[in-house]
């Protein structure tokens, strides 16, 4: 076999089809007999195959992580923004007692923005309104 290993082997005799990763070439079957698990860490070809399979196996359960990553984050986002919805808002400021009409549209606009949203929520109950009116004055 030559020193290259994704060339086919020169060899010959019986040749057995080997597919490693992305690879298929041929190599004797004298060699396919070395690719057993005893034998591979005395065989280079062999030792090289498996650490490539081991890598491929590393990258597509890496791969596997960062999926179920983005789906918990996924589901954390949309149950934060179930939380902070805007209708969920506009029940809250329906609940408030003592807002004007000025300041009830004024906190719809607010609510167009999530982080608004979340504040508003967030708060207590009695600083919902000290809230909204600071905001109001600063607009």
């Amino acid at each position: 076999m030559s020193g290259d290993d994704d060339e086919p082997s020169s060899g010959s005799g019986d040749e057995v089809n080997v597919i490693d990763g992305h690879n298929k070439r041929s190599i004797p079957s004298a060699a396919a007999a070395a690719t057993t698990p005893s034998s591979a860490a005395t065989s280079g070809p062999t030792t090289r195959k498996r650490s490539r399979k081991a890598c491929g196996d590393a990258i597509v359960e890496a791969m596997l992580e960062i999926a179920a990553a983005s789906k918990m984050r996924a589901a954390a986002l949309t149950n934060n923004g179930d939380r902070f919805s805007i209708s969920k808002c506009i029940k809250a400021l329906d609940d408030l007692q003592g807002v004007d009409q000025p300041t009830y549209f004024l906190a719809l606009d607010l609510f167009e923005n999530p982080s608004s949203r979340e504040i508003f929520v967030s708060l207590k109950y009695e600083k919902r309104l000290k809230w909204l009116q600071g905001k109001c004055r600063a607009l």
